[in-house]
């Protein structure tokens, strides 16, 4: 990235230590110079003075700096870099870099285009990196520039990474530095890069996915005079006070049920191939083995694959596909079985944790305002544990069931990545003056255009949590269908992007 995490926590341009080390005092005399009081200066003087501080003074950075533009296939882009607060509330503070790319189609760099923000789900993961021109981002850009945001905290936006957090060294500093990378600022650095980019600073359409929704939302709360529409895309948060993830993993457990059902009626044959592993990592002298990363697998953290393997399209394929190659063969008759390098890695590759750890730590917050989450999933989990117990269900010989969208805190301790961060985890886990990141009463007043497409059978987001929220933002058009999953706008997108597009401009008309 451009600005990094560092540049944020240090002063400018520090001395360096080695060249710090080599400079000696020097003994110099100066014979005093005679007092001159300013007023006795010529204006000329006074003028050349002023002149000289000017020109030694440093440059102050830009708070926006526009790239080249660029080509992939019938795309051309150019990217965007701001200077943005880190706390938006305070007059002076820290500085961070967000980055957002423009893209338009071949050819179409100066046409007056109107602009379309894309909100990445998550929480903690950057926006798409186009290769070519398909899917919904070719339907966006026949009529849009389209602008694709980093969240702060992810891609090229001052990212959150293991390593970079690493420079933080309390746990108390790293809690309180995060508690600045939710929808509230997100929202705000949005309507901060809106100024700069879109001409006039005039309005522009906004596009949300899953957690982006929920930005969108909060878009709506506080800020809809930047917004000409917008679109929310298996994304519609609960918006009641306090902390909602209770209610949330509540009504999502029956989904993660129905999933788990539908999985083995279709790949019954993965029944015994799970209760296998279980039994087999259970059996192990750490209670699992160890993964390439050197974290450990337990059967507990088997289950986690339901969050890739049973929320969105072709993830029963994909992992059926995994599990059919969970074991090593036997080459030689005195060898033991063991589980393959290949299903022990693909399960690694499936958890994006690693490489984007934001979305552990950050995940319960974005259900907060005014109360904490006390690790929320953890404490609904406990109370299903009939369901959700692996090692039980695998001596029994019942169906293993995998669970969902949930981070626990045991994860701190098996995934290497996140070792570091349990205890700022754990300070974000009971931080209570979370702000507030809606307002039930301008959503209930909204004047801009709303269009959602609702999963009906979207596994993580409950849609009887959907419609008591749209029940409270007045204008909202609603497309409800089972056509899709979760990732309907990346598997579907032309058509989910024109149809809710339809629904605003009057090609689908009320009934």
């Amino acid at each position: 990235m451009i600005f990094s995490l560092l540049k944020s926590l240090t002063p400018l341009h520090p001395l360096p230590p080695l060249l710090l080390n080599s400079l000696t005092p020097l003994d110099i005399s100066l014979s005093p110079l005679p007092h001159r009081p300013l007023a006795a200066m010529s204006a000329a003087a006074i003028s050349t003075v002023n002149s000289i501080d000017a020109a030694s003074a440093p440059a102050p950075e830009k708070d926006h700096v526009v790239g080249e533009w660029y080509s992939v296939p019938d795309l051309r882009l150019r990217d965007h870099r701001f200077r943005v607060p880190l706390d938006y509330d305070a007059s002076e503070g820290r500085v961070i870099s967000v980055f957002a790319r423009e893209v338009v189609a071949a050819d179409r760099e100066d046409d007056g285009l109107p602009y379309l923000l894309y909100l990445q789900g998550g929480p903690g993961f950057e926006s798409p990196r186009p290769t070519e021109s398909s899917g919904w981002i070719r339907k966006a850009c026949e009529g849009h520039r389209l602008v694709l945001l980093d969240q702060r905290g992810t891609g090229l936006s001052t990212p959150l990474t293991p390593s970079s957090m690493l420079q933080i060294e309390s746990a108390e500093d790293l809690a309180r530095y995060l508690e600045h990378f939710r929808a509230d600022n997100i929202v705000n650095d949005a309507e901060f890069i809106r100024k700069r980019m879109v001409p006039d600073a005039g309005k522009w359409t906004v596009l949300g996915q899953s957690y982006g929704g929920f930005c969108g939302v909060t878009y709506l709360s506080f800020a809809p005079q930047g917004l000409k529409q917008v679109l929310l895309t298996g994304g519609i948060p609960p918006i009641g006070n306090g902390c909602t993830a209770d209610f949330v993993y509540q009504e999502c457990i029956g989904q993660v049920v129905r999933q788990n059902e539908k999985y083995y009626e279709r790949f019954p044959q993965d029944i015994s191939i799970v209760i296998e592993i279980v039994n087999y990592l259970a059996s192990c002298e750490e209670g699992g083995i160890r993964l390439p990363s050197g974290g450990i697998l337990t059967p507990r953290g088997l289950q986690t694959i339901g969050l890739s393997g049973l929320g969105s399209s072709t993830g029963f394929e994909r992992l059926h596909y995994m599990l059919e190659g969970a074991w090593d063969p036997v080459i030689e008759p005195q060898a033991q079985k063991q589980l393959s390098y290949y299903f022990l890695s693909t399960f690694e590759r499936w958890s994006d944790v690693d490489t984007n750890p934001l979305y552990a730590l950050l995940h319960e917050s974005i259900y907060c305002q005014g109360a904490s989450s006390r690790w929320s999933a953890h404490r609904v989990r406990s109370k299903h544990e009939h369901i959700f117990d692996a090692i039980k269900a695998a001596k029994e010989g019942r169906p293993v069931f995998f669970t969902g969208e949930m981070i626990f805190p045991w994860m701190f301790d098996e995934i290497p990545a996140l070792r570091r961060f349990k205890d700022a985890a754990n300070i974000l886990a009971e931080k209570e003056d979370w702000p507030p990141l809606y307002d039930v009463t301008t959503l209930k007043k909204n004047k801009v255009p709303i269009a959602a497409a609702v999963y009906y059978e979207d596994m993580f987001v409950n849609f009887k949590l959907v419609q008591e929220t749209t029940s409270q933002i007045a204008g909202i058009r609603l497309w409800i269908t089972n056509e899709y999953m979760h990732s309907g706008l990346r598997d579907g997108g032309c058509h989910v992007f024109d149809h809710l597009m339809g629904m605003l401009n009057g090609k689908k008309p009320l009934f």
